[in-house]
This record gives structure tokens, C-alpha cells and sequence, in this order.
């Protein structure tokens, strides 16, 4: 197996035997880096400070994800243009936030044949939201609910 001493100098291809040896006189571990290369390489190290090395590596590339939530706002066919303007403020502050928006209209009882004010109104946010979100889902009826997308631009 080729070998890699500490300070990354190549000692060559040598027996497992004495490669174990070479890794006890310098007081570390020989590790496998490569089992798929002919010959395989090993290196020899540290292999406990090499777990935490990439146990850190791993934590900070999680810190830097971000997770994306989906809010939902819900409004009736019956909303009035002040409550829509209410609503329509809580959604830029969800976008600012990088969230997506699901807007959902709800229609109770007899409500549901006023489908097409439902669209009209899912339309008309859009519209209104259209300068600072993009629509990931159009207006879709599902039951007693019309529901629609909404993502960061």
C-alpha cells in the first residue's frame, strides 16, 4: 500500500506490516484514504483530531443552510380590501424573511359557489405581491379551499 507520513512526504509503497510500524514510531494511526486506488493509500495521522476536523466541517456547513418555511394566510371570499391590505403586508414581511406564502381561501356553507371571487381575490394579491414575490403554485380549488403559492422573487 502506498503511504503518506504526517507531514503529507510520500514514503511509498511498502507492506501493511511496515507501514503499522512507521504509524506507531511517529505515535499516531494509520488510516485508509483511498481503498479504491491500486495500490490503496493510507495516510498516517491523528484519527481522532481527523473525526472532530470533520465533525466541525460538517456543523458549519449546517449553520450556513437555511431552511425554508411555508407561512399560511387565510382569508374569505368575503375579505374586505383593508383586511386584504393587512394581509398583503404580513406577506411582504414573510417574503423579506425568505419564506414562501400559501394564501388560502376558505369558503363555509353556502360560500362555496362563490369560487370564482375566490380566483378574482387570489388574483388580485398576486397582483398586488407581484413586485416583490413570484407565484410557485397558481390558484388551485381543493375541496372547500382555494389555495396558492407564493416564493421569494
Amino acid at each position: 500500500m502506498r503511504v503518506i507520513d504526517p507531514d503529507g512526504n510520500q514514503l511509498g509503497v511498502i507492506p501493511i506490516q511496515a507501514a503499522l510500524a512507521s504509524a506507531e514510531e511517529f505515535g499516531l494511526d494509520l488510516v485508509e484514504v483511498s481503498p479504491n486506488a491500486n495500490p490503496p493509500v493510507c495516510k498516517i495521522m491523528d484519527y481522532g483530531r481527523f473525526k472532530y476536523q470533520q465533525d466541525k466541517k460538517q456543523q458549519e456547513a449546517k449553520k450556513k443552510q437555511s431552511r425554508i418555511q411555508v407561512k399560511e394566510i387565510k382569508v374569505r371570499p368575503k375579505t374586505d380590501t383593508h383586511d386584504l391590505e393587512v394581509k398583503l403586508g404580513h406577506i411582504r414581511k414573510f417574503i423579506e424573511k425568505r419564506n414562501k406564502v400559501k394564501v388560502t381561501v376558505v369558503f363555509r356553507g353556502r360560500e362555496i359557489t362563490l369560487t370564482d371571487r375566490g380566483r378574482e381575490l387570489l388574483n388580485l394579491i398576486a397582483e398586488q405581491a407581484a413586485e416583490f414575490a413570484a407565484i410557485e403554485q397558481p390558484p388551485k380549488l381543493e375541496g372547500r379551499t382555494m389555495n396558492m403559492v407564493l416564493g421569494p422573487k
